[in-house]
């Protein structure tokens, strides 16, 4: 993919390309007096080198790292950070480059913007999760207290730059995972996308230079008219409720789930409460990308008490956004207790004989 294509945001760029082609050339437009890289204990091994051969950037450029994983996504690692830019002497005219997934940006974003009341940060997304979703829009933040994302702001960065080359770094369940929010993109906003999705095998099997910039371009056209999350940015949430409180609950045990298995059953579960004849077109394209895993009926009430802390919720409702049409159609939902723990039985019921679960690296 040797052209870039670029979406254009308020105040950034949005890349989708070869970084040699756009990186370079907008970096040379802008006159920061220092640069230092943010990357975790994988993507410093795995996509560094590649980070620095594409962009012509020096070997010796200061790297702060972090442990990789959601687990770290916390104030521990947020002192960390700014710790490391405090020893680099960074000024409010450097640039932080977040080299990493979802975790990476959030965190490296919101450090980048408390640090001296606001530096400077690029993002360069490495895995599909976060070059579909969580690298644009400027939502920034950390887990706090077993809660997803419960702290953080919205800041954009100066831009961010998503190259398929990437994606060849990941491993198969890494990959699988960022499928989740690829389809989500297609549910909500282009039903020629979601069909094309819905004849696809497995992640490994996709097109994705071709794929990127059609599941980009949902969420760019969502952050263009709502960039504050005020109205129809809630849908980006479709799936999130109940995938976000799944994610946290499973976090701390043994067998964790991804985020974007965590929210692909989300998405299942919350069609259901909008549609349920719906919920089964979405479980049928769903379960054939990420199998199934059950979810114990006694791990309920813990799960709602989680959907309780949610960013959405308002008066002590829980609040869920779901797409009504395809094509960026908003609807909210306030169900009950009990009709989520219906939605959940639902899923629950989905894992026929047949079926395969969930399998690590699968």
């Amino acid at each position: 993919m040797s052209q870039s294509r670029i979406f254009s945001l308020p105040g950034y760029p949005v890349s989708v390309g070869d970084l040699s082609a756009a990186f370079p050339a907008w970096l040379r437009e802008r006159q920061f007096s220092s640069l230092v890289v943010l990357a975790d204990s994988n993507t410093r091994r795995l996509c560094l080198p590649v980070f620095l051969q594409k962009t012509g950037l020096p070997s010796g450029l200061p790297v702060v790292e972090i442990p990789a994983g959601e687990a770290h996504k916390n104030l521990a690692s947020c002192a960390q950070i700014w710790q490391s830019l405090l020893a680099e002497k960074l000024d409010r005219h450097a640039l932080v480059l977040n080299l990493g997934g979802g975790v990476v940006g959030d965190m490296g974003g919101f450090c980048a913007a408390t640090f001296k009341r606001g530096v400077a940060f690029a993002q360069i997304p490495t895995t599909l999760l976060a070059m579909t979703d969580a690298a644009i829009g400027g939502k920034l933040g950390i887990d706090f207290q077993g809660v997803k994302n419960m702290v953080g702001v919205f800041q954009h960065p100066a831009a961010v730059f998503c190259d398929p080359a990437f994606l060849q770094t990941l491993p198969p369940r890494e990959l699988r995972s960022g499928m989740a929010e690829v389809l989500k993109h297609a549910r909500i906003g282009d039903p020629v996308l979601w069909r094309q999705l819905a004849r696809l095998r497995s992640p490994g099997a996709a097109d994705w230079p071709r794929i990127l910039p059609k599941s980009i371009a949902v969420k760019v056209r969502v952050v263009r008219r709502d960039p504050l999350e005020k109205n129809l940015r809630q849908l980006l949430n479709f799936g999130h409720t109940i995938g976000h409180a799944i994610e946290s609950r499973w976090l701390e045990t043994s067998d964790p789930l991804t985020h974007g298995e965590a929210v692909a059953i989300g998405m299942i579960c919350e069609q259901f409460l909008a549609d349920p004849a719906g919920a089964a077109q979405v479980a049928d394209v769903v379960l054939r990308l990420f199998g199934h895993r059950p979810l114990p009926e006694p791990e309920f009430p813990v799960l709602w008490d989680l959907m309780q802390q949610d960013k959405k919720n308002t008066a002590g409702a829980v609040r869920m956004a779901v797409p009504s049409d395809g094509r960026l159609g908003l609807r909210i939902l306030a169900p009950s207790r009990e009709a989520v723990a219906e939605s959940l039985r639902f899923y629950n019921t989905l894992a026929a004989a047949d079926r395969k679960n969930f399998r690590h690296g699968a």
